[in-house]
């Protein structure tokens, strides 16, 4: 195998490309992350981070690290699903959460926590081409100082929804994209806005207005209440213009989609945060073509909001370790494989539940009103509810596998462990993201059995109460290989 400069070139500095530019230190592997904006971005998009990636980041010691971060409150477990509510706060333990965080505060812990990880970040590189051969990818990149030449075993696209590595790799991006301009503020409200126990508000012009969807012949107004005199708030409409994603929404341009919707004023003090986006609903029909793959948003983008820095997080966690144990030679045949085959069916989940949002909410007849009415309904009660924050956070999730055990490709659980060293947990036996055989039972004929992979499986015997199977070899990304 002919030296190269690294062991894989990971082009995007988003959360997507950090996460697994991390990963891929942790594995033990050499990566080097091209970006081509000089300096972290200020445009904020997403306002925050939810769903199962969270539950990751607990099992690497990063959630605590990450919560300190925000400056919000932490959020109440409700979400917004196409025009209703998903109300998960009545639940003891609800499948769904999310963090307060603006995304150029997530961005930059992730950079940090890359650097202190050995990551090697060069900012302001443009990549201009492209070419691989059986053994490598070489990068041709312009930078500040001239045009650079970069070498790597594999190069994996983290660089957007009009991702560069896509399009000169020729991949495809089937899907649709609807024509509603979605904008998001989260401002202060002065004394002239009386708001009520129960959140409503009432607004100069138009009246007493309640928590939720207001739809009007002009578009949509949402609001989640007030809390201490800030209001988050939303207007959707139908538009003929494309945004750049780079360029920052104002103060006045909301308050201007308020007034075409609502037909009225909306006094706002203070903006704390303002988004615009798009929605798109699109898959690449590869996320592999020989030694480049895409991963986040070069590979799929989402009808809704809230899911997809988790999805795109959540695949570098997969693919982060498959490229790792490829490099170091010894994995098994067809591993790397399975990032597109596991990660595509999860990106699949993630557009059923986003699609199915879009159908929800556009429709303004009384058929779709009734529609909405229903299934709000059908979220009162718990196992509804419970099922659907599953899907929406990605925890339902079970990689398609010939093993019939019903364990086998589901995220492990964490369980109280009790060793001879003492009290741990299976979050913190994957702070190191290697894999693991966990031994549950008496059976040296499991551990006997495991010797040979001592090189590359750490093996531990534990107890622990109800427990749920005799073993588990744990993948880095928590899902479980195997079981018995």
């Amino acid at each position: 195998m002919p030296e190269t400069d690294v062991d894989v070139i990971v082009v995007g500095a988003g959360p997507t490309g950090l996460m697994l530019a991390t990963e891929l230190c942790l594995a033990g592997a050499r990566p080097l992350v091209l970006e081509r904006r000089p300096e972290l971005r200020d445009t904020p998009k997403a306002g925050g981070l939810g769903g199962q990636i969270l539950e990751l980041l607990r099992y690497r010691g990063l959630l605590e690290r990450l919560r300190a971060v925000s400056d919000a409150p932490h959020p109440a477990p409700r979400f917004p699903f196409g025009g209703v509510q998903v109300d998960l706060t009545r639940l003891a333990a609800p499948p769904l959460h999310a963090i307060g965080l603006p995304q150029p505060r997530l961005e930059r812990f992730l950079d940090e926590h890359a650097c202190e990880s050995g990551v090697e970040i060069r900012r302001g590189r443009v990549l201009t081409a492209a070419s691989q051969d059986v053994d490598l990818v070489t990068a041709r990149v312009q930078g500040p100082d001239g045009p650079e030449h970069v070498t790597a075993r594999y190069l994996v696209g983290c660089d957007g929804s009009r991702s560069t590595v896509r399009d000169l790799t020729g991949i495809a991006f089937p899907g649709t994209t609807y024509p509603e301009v979605n904008r998001l503020a989260r401002v202060t409200l002065p004394d002239s806005v009386r708001s009520f126990a129960n959140g409503d508000v009432e607004i100069p012009g138009v009246g007493r207005i309640g928590v939720g969807f207001t739809r009007t012949e002009r578009g949509t107004f949402g609001f989640g209440g007030v809390t201490a005199g800030v209001m988050f708030a939303t207007t959707v409409e139908e538009e003929s213009v494309e945004y750049d994603d780079d360029e920052p929404m104002t103060l006045t341009e909301f308050q201007q989609s308020v007034h075409r919707v609502l037909g009225a004023d909306l006094p706002m003090g203070e903006a704390f945060r303002l988004s615009r986006w798009q929605f798109q609903a699109r898959q690449a029909d590869r996320y592999r073509d020989g030694r480049i793959l895409l991963a986040g948003d070069a590979a799929h983008l989402l009808p809704a909001t809230g899911a997809a820095l988790n999805l795109g997080m959540l695949d570098a966690v997969n693919l982060a370790w498959k490229l790792a144990a490829d490099i170091r030679g010894g994995a098994p045949s067809g591993l790397l494989d399975t990032y597109e085959t596991e990660r595509r069916y999860a990106g699949e989940r993630a557009l059923l539940q986003t699609r199915a949002q879009v159908a929800l909410r556009r429709g303004t007849d009384p058929a779709a009103e009734a529609l909405r009415e229903v299934v709000q309904e059908l979220l009162a009660d718990d196992q509804p509810a419970r099922r659907l924050g599953a899907l929406i956070a990605g925890a339902d999730l079970r990689y398609p596998s010939s093993d019939p055990h019903p364990l086998t490709g589901t995220f492990v659980t964490d369980l109280t462990l009790q060793t001879g060293q003492g009290t741990t947990s299976v979050a913190a036996l994957l702070h190191r993201a290697r894999p693991i055989l966990l031994v549950l039972a008496d059976r040296a004929d499991l551990r006997e059995a495991a010797a040979g992979w001592l090189d590359r499986v750490d093996i531990r015997t534990a107890g622990t109460e109800q427990r749920p199977t005799d073993a588990l070899l744990i993948r880095p990304d928590g899902h479980i290989a195997w079981a018995a």
